[in-house]
């Protein structure tokens, strides 16, 4: 046989697509041609598969004349996992491998020039995005083969080189081979980052129930939030705890970000699913890409990217690059992020809870009360300073509060058992199971990610509730994305409180929360 058909397939961040490599041996002046928008390290993949296959004792079809179609043609395609499909598709147009075991099977891999097999990012959306498209089994890059397996009813073969694929398909005993070494960030390190987090427990916190009532708000809804107060109020200590509270990843989540890390190269299939959310912190001197996503060549996630379904964390908000700030205004509005360049446009998921905390001035040490203002900032450093927390990305920002430091005249009325994380996560359990109930048809799980149309129209509030919200939008207090932000919170603290509505005084729960009211404080404690 002269032709013959496998297949891989071509990324587009989370997006993977089937391609099938088309190959024709014919007699005609000798040489390989490559054809599909093919980039430079799989043009390269012409050298490095010709050399695998000699030096694998295999025969090449060195007196013919070889192409090679990357199908669609019209799609970019990346990256050197293609060699495999690439060697496989030329034996069996050769005769050297039966076309009828290749049928409905996907071949992954970067090949060495003796024959080896090397490990590659984002075999996890591969195996899925063939799975999708009726493709049955798949070889993979031996390390690799438990990730692969992550993917339900998928045959996977995990192989060390190009003569051992070759033998599985011929039916024969696999040779020995060395073993293929993992990726670099496969190996993961050691990393108590994890345990420390789940040591730490909000019952440790005293003083600042307020704050502590719009983490579980914005926990349990999915809502982006914002912190700002002097040095030492405990801004960090209370977004540590934030993932103590936060339920198991669904079966779909934990697949949707094992993608993701797959993608990054970070994960570790051995672990198996990730259970619990994912926490990052990235320092303030981050660059666009590496929080946004991008880089050269392929695109790899960045680190709102990597937070989905868990928390982004930025400390310190104010202190971000300008560009990475502004960057943030999709993420923070349709959850996911698309990266555009001249030959392609990248679309990653992105719905994780995004933390802003912020100072009230570059020192930290500014503050309203009479006599508590150490501050040595200049005025035209406060305005700079806090022009980075207003403004679009703000408006984005589903709750916003201030934190003071503790005073003795608040004396112990906070400070009398407070909640534990275990408590507060029963509750934020219940309201996500609530709106899992009430979204179960729907392609969003969280009230924080609803379409505020779709809310306005099917989900309501009270005609005096939206008579409350619109006297606020009236007033120049909320804009019309604050009022749609309003009404995503008045839905989670009715869920909080096991309400099948939210009533006024969930409304005017939300809106404090949205616009800083500092009053919340106080109706908590008349509640109490």
């Amino acid at each position: 046989m002269t032709f013959a058909t496998t297949h891989t397939v071509s990324l587009h961040g989370a997006v993977g697509h089937l391609i099938d490599v088309q190959t024709d041996v014919s007699p005609g002046q000798v040489g390989v041609t490559m054809v599909g928008r093919a980039d430079t390290t799989i043009n390269e993949a012409r050298d490095r598969v010709r050399m695998a296959i000699v030096n694998s004792q295999l025969a090449w079809p060195a007196t013919r004349r070889i192409t090679i179609l990357l199908s669609p043609a019209d799609l970019l395609k990346r990256g050197t996992h293609f060699d495999l499909a690439i060697a496989i598709s030329v034996l069996a147009a050769a005769g050297v491998v039966p076309s009828t075991e290749i049928v409905a099977t996907a071949f992954v891999g970067e090949l060495t020039l003796d024959g080896n097999l090397r490990s590659v990012t984002g075999v996890l959306p591969m195996v899925l995005a063939a799975a999708e498209r009726g493709i049955g089994a798949v070889f993979v890059p031996e390390p690799q083969a438990a990730e692969a397996q992550m993917v339900p009813d998928m045959s996977v073969v995990g192989v060390r080189s190009l003569a051992q694929v070759v033998a599985v398909l011929r039916g024969e005993r696999p040779p020995e081979a060395a073993p293929v070494a993992p990726t670099s960030g496969a190996r993961l390190l050691a990393w108590r980052g994890q345990e420390r987090r789940d040591e730490l427990d909000l019952a440790d916190l005293v003083g600042i129930a307020d704050a502590r009532f719009a983490v579980e708000v914005a926990a349990a809804g999915g809502h982006h939030l914002l912190l700002s107060g002097p040095k030492g109020c405990g801004k960090t200590s209370l977004v540590e705890r934030i993932p103590g509270i936060l339920p198991d990843l669904t079966p779909e989540e934990a697949l949707e970000l094992s993608a993701i890390q797959s993608l990054a190269g970070t994960l570790d299939p051995v672990a198996g699913f990730p259970t619990r959310p994912p926490f990052s912190a990235p320092h303030h001197d981050a660059s666009k890409a590496s929080l946004i996503g991008g880089g050269a060549g392929v695109v790899r996630p960045g680190e709102v990217s990597k937070a989905h379904t868990g928390v982004l964390f930025l400390d310190e908000f104010p202190l971000f690059r300008a560009d990475v700030i502004e960057a943030l205004r999709q993420p923070l509005e349709n959850g996911d992020v698309t990266i555009a360049r001249r030959d392609e446009s990248v679309t990653l998921p992105a719905r994780g809870m995004v933390v802003l905390a912020a100072n009230p001035c570059p020192c930290g040490d500014f503050s309203t009360d009479v006599g508590r203002s150490p501050c040595t900032c200049r005025p035209v450093q406060l305005r700079e300073y806090r022009t980075k927390v207003t403004g679009p990305v703000a408006d984005r920002v589903d709750i916003v509060r201030h934190l003071r430091q503790l005073r003795r005249s608040d004396g112990d009325k906070d400070l009398v058992r407070p909640e534990s994380s275990a408590d507060v996560r029963r509750r934020v359990e219940a309201a996500r199971q609530r709106q899992a109930e009430r979204y179960a048809a729907e392609s969003w799980r969280l009230n924080g990610h609803a379409p505020g149309p779709v809310l306005r129209e099917r989900w309501p509030l009270s005609r005096a509730g939206q008579a409350m919200v619109d006297e606020q939008l009236y007033a120049g207090r909320l804009s019309r994305r604050g009022a749609t932000r309003v009404h995503r919170l008045a839905w989670t603290v009715a869920d909080l409180r096991g309400r099948d509505e939210p009533a006024l005084d969930e409304v005017d729960t939300a809106l404090r929360l949205r616009t800083g009211d500092p009053l919340l404080l106080s109706m908590l404690e008349r509640a109490g």
